[in-house]
């Protein structure tokens, strides 16, 4: 099967382990001026476990969300699946702060009328973050 591996895509074998793409920086040493530019800083990108990729979803942007947030709780979308312990170390994994307490609701969808029929909006959860006193979390900054 040595052939065939050639066509795989480059996900296909990072899932599968047989490859780690190594990342390069390009240093950029051109002079402009009689100066040189220094190199550009590295990137790092946070790493998020692969089991907990797909738990939170996105923050709920709302103005009962934006209130709330002035008092240290945060809400947002997870996954119809998740529980208490997955978000809190989700949210662990991608702010760096351990909240103190989690609740998640399921909410409902919507029985909605398009003409004459009848239909129903998907159901979601929502899952309210409790971050301890003097932490915040930057998440309504584009809003």
């Amino acid at each position: 099967m040595g052939i065939l591996e050639k066509f795989k895509s480059k996900k296909e074998q990072e899932l599968k382990g047989d490859i780690v793409e190594d990342t390069k920086v390009v240093k950029e040493t051109t002079e402009t001026d009689g100066a040189k530019k220094k190199p550009a800083a590295k990137k790092t990108a946070k790493v998020i476990p692969s089991d907990l990729s797909g738990v939170v979803l996105r923050p709920l942007v709302t103005e009962k969300a934006a209130i709330v947030a002035h008092g240290g709780q945060y809400t947002f979308v997870v996954a119809t699946k998740a529980n208490r312990v997955q978000v809190k170390s989700a949210i662990r994994a991608m702010y760096g702060i351990l909240p103190e307490s989690v609740n998640i609701q399921n909410m409902r969808g919507k029985v909605v009328r398009f003409g004459r029929s009848n239909g129903q909006r998907a159901s979601w959860k929502k899952a309210i973050v409790t971050l301890p006193k003097g932490k915040t979390i930057d998440i309504y900054e584009g809003v």
